[in-house]
């Protein structure tokens, strides 16, 4: 359920954007790591949801000033993981280097409070879990993931998930067979979306379009983040995101 906003203490401008998206990206991660069942280690610097073999970890670098001692720590997640770790940077201010990870860079975009047009497909808020799990085969197909096969329900997208504070999962349907799946957060007064895919079934049919419209329009009164790949890019400026900043993503093999 989408919770109530709260007016946030930082600027939507994009100048503030990489905060407004790590404390966004920090709340999504929260609730993900709850729902799974993982841990969940707050420091000043970083949130760090350290999970299993299959999920592996997340990192989400929360300030641009990291002190050493934190830096450190964040190593040494990465070095204990079970599974896979991305760390994300959204003020690309972190060097990670000495961990021999890979990197690139994806931006920020933002967009301020405003009315959208009506999606032209179907989408509904997910309650079922039937609807759930085919939200989750989507964003698995659609991001690739494969350190989710062979699939096991509810591992990607458990059914606690939807019951996390700000949390909402979308799915378009197109002629009665649900066709793309997204994400959105609301917290302290900012929105956020993630995992926003399309079945290989469906693609060029409008389906990412309308998950985003149909996530948007209950968002109309906030400022809204996300990070953007170079296919979605389009896409999010078409629908009145622009780009603030780049975020800085490292990743172990």
């Amino acid at each position: 359920m989408t919770t109530e906003s709260r007016t946030t203490g930082q600027s939507a401008s994009p100048a503030g954007a990489p905060t407004l998206q790590a404390r966004n990206s920090a709340a999504f991660w929260t609730a993900t790591g709850v729902s799974r069942g993982h841990e969940v280690i707050r420091r000043r610097g970083f949130l760090a949801v350290h999970g299993d073999e299959r999920a592996g970890g997340r990192i989400l670098i929360q300030e641009p000033d990291l002190d050493p001692g934190e830096v450190a720590e964040v190593g040494e997640l990465v070095r204990r993981a079970a599974g896979p770790v991305i760390v994300e940077d959204p003020f690309s201010s972190t060097d990670l280097s000495h961990l021999g990870l890979r990197t690139w860079q994806m931006p920020i975009m933002l967009r301020l409070p405003g009315p959208v047009d009506a999606p032209a497909l179907e989408v509904t808020r997910v309650r079922r879990p039937e609807d759930l799990g085919a939200a989750e085969r989507i964003v698995i197909e659609g991001f690739e993931l494969t350190a989710f096969e062979p699939y096991r329900p509810g591992e990607l997208f458990p059914a606690r998930l939807i019951e996390q504070p700000g949390v909402d999962v979308f799915v378009a349907s197109v002629d009665g067979v649900t066709a793309g799946a997204g994400v959105s957060v609301v917290a302290d007064g900012i929105a956020g979306h993630y995992w926003i895919a399309t079945s290989s079934a469906f693609r060029s049919r409008g389906v990412g379009r309308a998950v985003m419209l149909g996530a948007l329009a209950h968002l109309t009164n906030l400022p809204a983040t996300l990070t953007a790949s170079k296919l979605g890019r389009p896409l999010y400026e078409s629908l009145g995101y622009t780009v603030a900043s780049p975020s800085t993503w490292w990743a172990s093999s």
